[in-house]
């Protein structure tokens, strides 16, 4: 084959099969063959797109940017020839993802946004906005979905402590997060395909952010491209979600780019999904798209990482703080502030999409206060799941929480109202949170402390065995 030739679609569309697969993007003809092991979505969708244009496609859930990621540069094959149905050629004008339009309207349907009053509530209005393609992926956890329902929950069972004769007239959200000055403790964590929400995408996240000073995690899945993102959201304070990639050099390639982008200040490792979970409404959705019976999904990230060959190569292809987000027990907690160069920690498990009957994050939180808190003294420590009001942000903070992280709820808002439907989220969000605080009697945020709050009817769930503290040192310092 000619590298850089000119392509009949007529000639593309004989290139549908696993052995030879070809495609049309943004004027350009790929061959994906040998990528469709790899794709982590599984091969069925791009076989499903074979021998057309799948710009449309690609773009409702893809930056253009992930294609010299993913594909190498003998994949591309020249390009394509457009016709209009007289037969003449035309130039087909490709919108990038940058240029998305921020301000697509809700549907009159919805109510304003300034009646929705809780987090709840918005959820319940995306429900009735988002595809059904989106709801089994944002909604679905995993097996029977204890872990997901337990996040929430768990807050429950902690009580506030309020004091009174206290002047709470001045309350202030400002504080820190590694390092980095926010309007709030509360950040949107990383959230694959915003755009399946709403055309804005993680630009509309970042343009709320920004009216907030918040912390947006920008997803490695991202459906548009992070310089396109922190554009949207020059007041924002942005990090950067990495997964480690089967390809290596792919992972390497992206962080790269990565380091051309200043408004980017820390990494964060995800670590809770080395395989994927068992989300039955999202697999459920995936068998009903595609006829007959399609091979299993490839899943592409690497599963053989290790604490200290996998910080040292993170450290040579980064000088960016490193956080470490899926800790799940207070050993690993302990361990991370082993390595200098992991600044951060987030308590995750996946948003119960990874294993189910994994502990809740404030759980894990609970018991690094019990076996290790000097953690807490030495690292950042976020909780990432289940936050649904500002009274479970409170709780968070009283325990030591530098901040709380809230996905599906930024999505929904999202789905319902744009760029206007997070910032209305986040508003919800840090109104509870401040009333919740002048009723503790708190002035700011670094106030908060344990004794606000009362976990003793979770005593009884916290792991009852040895720290093992010694042991986790013993075998990670003879690998430094």
């Amino acid at each position: 084959m000619i590298m850089g030739r000119t392509w009949k679609l007529s000639e593309v569309s004989k290139h549908t099969t696993q052995d030879s697969c070809w495609m049309v993007l943004h004027g350009n003809v790929y061959d994906i063959t040998s990528f469709l092991s790899k794709h982590p979505g599984g091969r069925s969708i791009l076989l499903k797109n074979a021998g057309q244009d799948a710009s449309a496609a690609f773009d409702s859930v893809h930056p253009v940017e992930i294609l010299e990621e993913y594909l190498k540069p003998e994949q591309v094959l020249g390009k394509v020839e457009l016709y209009d149905i007289s037969g003449r050629t035309v130039t087909k004008k490709y919108k990038s993802n940058s240029q998305t339009d921020l301000d697509a309207p809700s549907s009159s349907t919805m109510p304003p946004l300034a009646s929705i009053l809780s987090l709840g509530e918005m959820e319940s209005y995306a429900m009735q906005r988002l595809s059904p393609k989106a709801i089994s992926y944002y909604v679905s956890a995993t097996d029977d979905q204890l872990t997901k329902a337990a996040n929430g929950q768990i807050y429950r069972s902690i009580l506030l402590r309020p004091r009174v004769f206290v002047d709470c007239t001045e309350c202030s959200l400002d504080t820190s997060i590694l390092g980095s000055k926010v309007g709030m403790p509360i950040y949107v964590s990383p959230a694959a395909m915003a755009r399946l929400a709403h055309p804005a995408g993680e630009a509309g996240i970042a343009g709320a952010c920004s009216k907030f000073s918040a912390l947006q995690i920008i997803s490695k899945n991202a459906s548009m491209s992070p310089p396109a993102i922190v554009s949207a959201g020059p007041g924002a304070v942005f990090a950067w979600q990495l997964y480690v990639l089967k390809d290596l050099a792919a992972t390497e390639r992206t962080l790269a780019q990565i380091r051309k982008i200043p408004q980017i200040k820390f990494i964060v490792l995800t670590l809770d999904a080395p395989f994927p979970g068992k989300r039955e409404a999202d697999e459920r959705f995936k068998m009903a798209e595609v006829a007959g019976g399609a091979p299993p999904q490839a899943w592409g990230t690497e599963s053989a990482l290790t604490w200290k060959k996998t910080l040292e190569w993170l450290c040579r292809h980064t000088s960016l703080p490193i956080v470490l987000k899926g800790v799940q027990t207070h050993e690993d907690a302990y361990a991370a502030t082993l390595f200098p160069a992991v600044k951060g920690i987030i308590l995750s498990n996946h948003g119960g999409r990874a294993l189910d009957t994994a502990p809740p994050p404030i759980q894990v939180l609970l018991e690094i206060r019990k076996f290790c808190p000097q953690v807490l003294d030495t690292i950042d420590v976020l909780v990432d799941g289940g936050i649904k009001r500002g009274t479970d942000v409170v709780k968070a903070l009283a325990l030591g929480a530098k901040g709380v992280g809230i996905g599906r709820a930024a999505l929904y808002g999202l789905s319902v109202g744009g760029q206007e439907g997070v910032e209305r989220v986040l508003k919800i969000l840090a109104d509870e949170t401040l009333t919740a605080m002048r009723l503790l009697g708190v002035k700011n945020v670094a106030e908060l402390n344990p004794r606000h709050i009362n976990t003793s009817a979770l005593t009884s769930r916290l792991f009852e065995g040895p720290s093992d503290l010694e042991d986790v040192e013993r075998e990670l310092r003879s690998k430094l």
